[in-house]
């Protein structure tokens, strides 16, 4: 076998390969509208009324949680192979369910959208991930607790007046 039959053959090998995993990308994600996603995977961290569809991972080495007296909150990020509407369409649908009050909008190359309790916020963020519509969906979640607020306390731990 000559060096440049080798080559070829290798050259074809990699294409071959390269090609199959670009295909097997766009074969898993479908289109989904929101009735296509999982039920529910689980709630983020202690916050049971925010769910997310199972196809979501969360991403624990990008994720922090907060936990003090007085405040409790942290950055979660998860990723998965859902389209970026779907997952938007979820997550309101979602927070609506669980009496959360969407207070703004904005989108621009990613969604953000801001959710209010009392005593509780939350800003998501949702982005195309590097390889975009083909690849994963990134969701980031910005959760503040106030739990002084819930125990009718100010956050010095005194009674509010």
């Amino acid at each position: 076998m000559s060096k440049s039959t080798g080559k070829l053959r290798l050259f074809s090998s990699i294409l071959i390969i390269c090609t199959l995993f670009f295909f097997s990308g766009c074969a898993e994600k479908t289109p989904t509208s929101q009735m296509d996603l999982p039920i529910v995977s689980a709630t983020v961290d202690y916050n049971s009324d925010i769910e997310l569809p199972s196809d979501m991972k969360w991403d624990r080495d990008n994720s922090m949680a907060i936990n003090t007296d007085s405040f409790r909150g942290g950055i979660f990020r998860y990723s998965g192979r859902v389209q970026i509407n779907s997952l938007k369409d979820y997550i309101i649908a979602s927070m609506k369910k669980h009496q959360w009050k969407q207070v703004g909008e904005a989108s621009y190359n990613k969604i953000l959208m801001a959710f209010t309790k009392p005593n509780k916020t939350c800003m998501v963020v949702i982005s195309e991930g590097f390889i975009g519509s083909l690849g994963n969906t990134d969701l980031t979640l910005y959760i503040t607790v106030d739990t002084s607020a819930a125990k009718g306390l100010n956050p010095f731990g005194e009674p509010v007046k």
